[in-house]
């Protein structure tokens, strides 16, 4: 193999090098005349909630290929609200290394979470602020995922050149909008090629039906369908998933064919996924979100035996589905106003992903909860503002890296039930789930953990 960076090129004659210089020099001009054609087109601009007449304005920005990694590195976050974009220069650097020291899998949503309204009136097109996730994503070495959530308000019964933010995550597109939406997703694969996962829309919003108290599968798999014909007909190398439905439990739920210490899981977000098995066109994978706590008593039996949840769903899904790919698209595991410290809340996150990996999980997007202001930011993995990286990154870093999807997860034996641990081939993961320091035999070795503290060890010579 010729290495392609220069530093061994081969000598060649002067003549095709002149004959190469005068094609490059018309093609230079050819591009410019096209570029300056390109720039007269008329541009999308905001005016609060008014937008002006519009055509698409730019070629879509040129995104680097992904990464290449050995296996699909499982673990990923979801850009929301307010991300390295909104930070100053400084604080988008140290980002940008902290997502991409290990390449992981970046997740946007077209509308909403930071994005603002891709299509405001039907065949105008704004995706500058996309263009600009997408981008952090590419820089710090995504793998790229996109959520096809959620819909223009023309869609929604509402008006052509207004966004209505308030009601942009509660209200569904209408049936007679579907195919728009399907047309959206079209051109948002087209402007990002290098995209090849989609997830289709967040937690049924606006499919739930209050006259049978159920979630309308019905309304939900008829829209997906759509979307997936339409994504495969763009290139039939996009991996397509559904239904991202909320997945509850309860501790006194009524009849369910999936309960535990945990809780018991509400039937009816059972019912849609069955139904959205029985009747999709097709999948490349399952997606589904939840939290560790039930809906009436938080975590039970504890804070770390709730985690177990995760893991009995993922192996109804993979049973259910015929062993479809599982995604996570959210996970929860912290009750409200639980006063829990930093340490302890990743001490929980870390027996979670552990629960993940053990269950056979493919992918888990873990919501970014980064804030807009400098202080406090639980669970976030930069501080706001100021920088500086926090204990959930690590967490994510080393679990991409020695956990990706398809590594043989080995059973790791402690001496101390406070100690939880998992382990590879190569690399061994412990945790403290206590308050107190901890010594214990883990994996044959004598170790001693501070209170909730995470620790990676190398095994073998």
């Amino acid at each position: 193999m010729i290495p392609t960076d220069g530093r061994h090129a081969r000598r060649r004659s002067p003549w095709p090098i002149a004959l190469g210089a005068g094609i490059l020099a018309v093609l230079l001009v050819a591009g410019i005349m096209v570029y300056a054609s390109l720039r007269t087109q008329s541009r999308t601009e905001f005016k609060g909630s008014e937008v002006a007449t519009t055509v698409p304005t730019e070629p879509a920005p040129r995104l680097e290929e992904p990464p290449a990694v050995p296996s699909w590195p499982r673990w990923g976050i979801t850009h929301t609200q307010y991300s390295a974009d909104n930070e100053p220069q400084a604080v988008v650097d140290e980002a940008r290394g902290v997502l991409g020291r290990v390449p992981m899998l970046q997740n946007q949503h077209i509308m909403g979470w930071g994005v603002g309204n891709p299509e405001p009136s039907p065949g105008q097109f704004n995706f500058r602020d996309l263009d600009r996730r997408l981008k952090f994503m590419a820089s710090s070495r995504a793998l790229p995922v996109i959520t096809l959530c959620c819909a223009p308000d023309w869609m929604k019964g509402g008006q052509a050149g207004r966004t209505d933010w308030s009601k942009n995550h509660t209200v569904a597109p209408e049936p007679e909008h579907f195919d728009d939406f399907a047309k959206l997703a079209t051109r948002v694969a087209k402007q990002y090629p290098t995209v090849k996962h989609y997830m289709v829309w967040n937690e049924f919003k606006g499919f739930w039906d209050p006259s049978t108290n159920r979630w309308d599968a019905q309304g939900y798999t008829e829209m997906y369908n759509k979307v997936y014909t339409a994504l495969k007909k763009v290139n039939k190398d996009i991996q397509v998933g559904g239904p991202y439905i909320p997945i509850e439990t309860n501790t006194r739920g009524g009849p369910s064919e999936l309960k535990g210490p945990w809780g018991t899981v509400d039937q009816r977000a059972l019912e849609a996924v069955k139904y959205w098995i029985e009747n999709k066109k097709g999948a490349d994978f399952i997606v589904v979100d939840g939290a560790s706590m039930t809906n009436d008593k938080g975590n039970v039996p504890n804070d770390y035996g709730a985690q177990e949840k995760f893991s009995a769903i993922t192996t109804w899904l993979r049973k259910e589905s015929g062993d479809l790919p599982v995604w996570w698209a959210e996970w929860y595991v912290e009750p409200e106003n639980s006063g829990w410290s930093e340490e302890k809340r990743t001490a929980v996150q870390a027996v979670t992903l552990m629960e993940f990996a053990r269950s056979g999980v493919t992918t888990a997007l873990y919501w970014n909860p980064q804030q807009k202001d400098e202080g406090d930011c639980a669970g976030c993995l930069w501080s706001p503002k100021v920088g500086g990286e926090m204990p959930m990154a690590g967490l994510l870093s080393g679990f991409t890296k020695w956990f990706p999807s398809g590594v043989q997860v080995e059973e790791v034996k402690s001496s101390d039930p406070k100690v939880k641990a998992l382990g590879q081939a190569s690399q061994v993961v412990m945790v403290n789930t206590s308050d107190r320091q901890v010594s214990a035999t883990v994996d044959g070795r004598q170790v001693t953990l501070a209170p909730y503290e995470i620790k990676w060890s190398g095994r073998g010579a």
